[in-house]
């Protein structure tokens, strides 16, 4: 049963983060000439109107994007975050908040392609709608981890898979385990970003020591905190960044400082970064 909408929780304090990450990840891939591929197993609906009656119940963007978005000088790697906030939302009011697939599609080059895959029926025909007569962008009403051996390995060396289920099934940390390994042996050069809540430690201490026993070769993790831990509350994500491209440990490190101080609710939560496997690990500098 399908029964999670994003549009109740787009633009807190998880999107910030998780979309920051991402934006690094995707300017990275920037730094060479040669195509890259993106691939969004769980893409969502692509924006969200924060008007919108599902958005006003909870009204978890005022936590979140709406407390940086009047910031004056933001750090330069927020501020290409929110440049991409800002091409959804043309005037200079806050009422759009991008999904990923919106985050990424301004800094896709003409060589470049997006794959996008949205099993919520629902969701699916409004990302349809949202990318109608994109040629750069593919548009698939399909399972997602389904979505990781249909197109992977993509013709292009290069990219970038983002995996951000709504952890709303019981077995959905299982099945994104095996759809990682699956995948990874497909396409061992990607670079994949894998988005987790935290609403118990214990549950996300589990997970990351499951996700470990993979063994696969160069992990780094990053982890963001507005709250203290309390069981069936979002306290804060994590991302699982494989391949992790040059810099964004240092970048990470220096952003989250940042936003942990315009974001968490009077000093509580925290922020971390640290290698699951690769070279911290190996004592590498």
């Amino acid at each position: 049963m399908l029964s999670y909408r994003h549009a109740f929780h787009a633009g807190n304090h998880a999107d910030v983060f998780k979309h920051l990450t991402l934006s690094f990840l995707v300017r990275a891939l920037l730094h060479k000439d040669k195509p890259f591929f993106y691939l969004d197993t769980h893409a969502g609906a692509g924006r969200y109107n924060l008007h919108s009656e599902m958005a006003r119940k909870n009204r978890e963007h005022e936590s979140g994007i709406s407390r940086l978005w009047d910031e004056p000088s933001p750090p330069a790697g927020i501020r290409e975050y929110l440049d991409a906030v800002r091409a959804t939302n043309p005037g200079r009011e806050l009422r759009w908040y991008p999904g990923s697939p919106r985050i990424v599609r301004p800094w896709l080059r003409d060589p470049d392609r997006m794959a996008l895959c949205e099993l919520h029926p629902n969701e699916a025909h409004l990302l349809a709608a949202e990318f109608a007569g994109d040629r750069q962008v593919r548009v698939e009403h399909l399972d997602g981890y389904q979505g990781l051996k249909a197109l992977l390995p993509p013709p292009e060396r290069r990219g970038l898979v983002h995996i951000d289920p709504a952890y709303e099934l019981k077995d959905e940390r299982k099945r994104l385990l095996q759809a990682v390994r699956e995948g990874y042996k497909r396409w061992a050069t990607g670079i994949y970003a894998l988005w987790y809540p935290i609403q118990d430690r214990a549950t996300a201490d589990d997970f990351l020591r499951r996700f470990k026993k993979l063994e696969i070769p160069k992990v780094l993790l990053a982890e963001f905190s507005v709250l203290p831990d309390e069981p069936f509350r979002l306290s804060g994500s994590g991302m699982i960044v494989i391949n992790p491209p040059w810099q964004l440990e240092e970048q990470l490190r220096a952003a989250l400082p940042w936003l942990w101080e315009r974001l968490a609710a009077g000093g509580q939560g925290r922020w971390r970064v640290e290698w699951l496997a690769g070279e911290r690990e190996r004592g590498a500098e």
